[in-house]
C-alpha cells in the first residue's frame, strides 16, 4: 500500500514541476493577416526560426517606439540571426481601420497580424503590452518582456545571439 501511495507521489510531482518547470510554447489560436486571413500562430514556432513575436496596438505610444527601434535593427537581425519579427495588434474592431496606415507609414516591414478578440493575448497569459516573446528555433518561448525601454532591443539581440550560441 505504501508501495502505491509513494509511486502516486512520485508521478503526481512529476507532472506537476513538468507544468512548472517545462519549456512553454506557442499555442494552436488563429490570429488574422491584414488581408483578413486566418493563420495558426504556432506555425511561427514550427518554421525553425528565430522568431521575435511583439503585441502592440496603434494607441500604445511604447509600443510604437518599440517597433521603431526593431525596425532599424530587423535587416540586420534577419541577416545575422536568419530569424522573423511578427507584430501582433490587439486593437478592438473600431481600432483596426488605423493598424494597415500605422504599419505603412512607419515603413513596419515585419509579419503583422491581428488579435481582435484578444485569444492569443489570454492564451499567453499577460496584461500589459507591449508585451514580447523570444521563441528558439524549435518553437520554445525563451524570454519575455514586458514593456519598453530605449535599448530593450539590445537586450533581445543578446538573447538571440545566446540562442545561435555566438
Amino acid at each position: 500500500m505504501n508501495y502505491l501511495k509513494l509511486s502516486l507521489a512520485v508521478i503526481l510531482i512529476g507532472l506537476v514541476s513538468n507544468s512548472i518547470f517545462g519549456q512553454r510554447t506557442l499555442p494552436d489560436i488563429d490570429v488574422r493577416t491584414l488581408e483578413g486571413q486566418n493563420v495558426s500562430i504556432k506555425q511561427h514556432g514550427e518554421n525553425e526560426k528565430i522568431t521575435f513575436v511583439t503585441f502592440w496596438a496603434t494607441w500604445c505610444v511604447p509600443c510604437r517606439r518599440e517597433l521603431d527601434a526593431i525596425a532599424d535593427l530587423y535587416p540586420d537581425w534577419q541577416e545575422e540571426f536568419g530569424m522573423e519579427v511578427v507584430a501582433i495588434s490587439i486593437d478592438d474592431t473600431r481600432g483596426m481601420a488605423r493598424v494597415r496606415p500605422m504599419v505603412e507609414q512607419n515603413g513596419w516591414d515585419f509579419i503583422i497580424y491581428t488579435d481582435t478578440n484578444q485569444d492569443l493575448k489570454q492564451a499567453l497569459n499577460f496584461q500589459t503590452i507591449p508585451q514580447s516573446f523570444l521563441v528558439d528555433s524549435k518553437g520554445n518561448i525563451v524570454y519575455s518582456h514586458s514593456g519598453y525601454t530605449p535599448g530593450d532591443e539590445y537586450e533581445i539581440e543578446e538573447k538571440m545571439r545566446e540562442l545561435i550560441g555566438k
